[in-house]
């Protein structure tokens, strides 16, 4: 299977009833949708992310009117994440119900599936540590060192960003757990932003530096003003191969030195 390395133009057809037409040209790396409420910067995302199929197979699953142009341009399919902005409420717990979670928001299911992808990721980096310490390689304990600096550099930047309440990731766990005051914590008990930043960035790291496009919708809503300013500078230190496109009303957010990567939507629809 031959993966796109990033999208390099999104193009829909009549949107909003055919009333407009939407071509929008991306950087390799960033890109940042902004304007007015009501405008359609979720529209456009929301129909970018529903036209993908779930492995990420595009040509032949494509909505009506979504075209998209990829590198290499003979690609068929895109590794991608979305993630979504607000906590709310999860709306049918039947399924949770029957795993006998205690998971109340949208959230803290996304994190329950996230702890998933997690231990996954841990078996992958671990075999391959493995691997490069048997392969008798002069430097296999600096390969091994280097395999598995991704995961510490997240944990490291977690631990940072919750210094201010004295939590830490307890790094000898398989899942995501926090000490707090001799108390252990699971990220259920976490606030809405620290639930909101932690599900970014296992998102990310689990991506496993491959080339992903991230669609963030309003990513900043629950986010403290310094980790808004953070998010982006973030999310591209853990996987310097990620393209990303997403939507935002925060000034923060683009502050330290993003402006160029916005994009107001009155500017690509015709």
């Amino acid at each position: 299977m031959k993966y796109a390395d990033y999208i390099e133009q999104i193009e829909i057809e009549s949107l909003w009833s055919g009333t407009k037409h939407i071509v929008w040209n991306l950087d390799r790396n960033v890109n940042i949708l902004s304007g007015i409420n009501g405008v359609g910067k979720s529209t456009i995302l929301s129909k970018v992310v529903k036209s993908l199929a779930q492995g990420g197979e595009f040509p032949s699953h494509l909505l009506k009117g979504v075209h998209l142009k990829v590198q290499p341009e003979d690609a068929k399919w895109i590794r991608f994440d979305a993630i979504r902005s607000f906590d709310r409420p999860l709306m049918n717990s039947d399924t949770i119900s029957k795993l006998d979670l205690s998971l109340a928001t949208e959230l803290d299911w996304q994190l329950f599936q996230l702890q998933r992808k997690y231990l996954d990721y841990q078996v992958n980096i671990g075999n391959r540590i493995i691997n490069a310490l048997q392969c008798g390689d002069p430097d296999a304990a600096l390969q091994a060192q280097k395999i598995s600096e991704s995961k510490k550099l997240f944990q490291d930047m977690i631990d940072d960003l919750f210094k201010e309440t004295g939590k830490k990731i307890i790094r000898t766990e398989n899942e995501i757990r926090f000490s707090q005051i001799g108390e252990t914590l699971v990220p259920y008990q976490l606030s809405s932003g620290e639930k909101q930043i932690l599900a970014i960035l296992l998102t990310v790291l689990v991506e496993d530096q491959k080339p992903y496009v991230l669609f963030m919708d309003e990513p900043e809503v629950s986010l403290h003003f310094e980790w808004q300013k953070q998010l982006i500078e973030l999310v591209l230190k853990l996987n310097p191969n990620l393209q990303l496109i997403m939507t935002t009303h925060s000034p923060a957010v683009v502050m330290n030195g993003w402006m160029e990567h916005v994009t107001e939507v009155t500017d690509i629809t015709f």
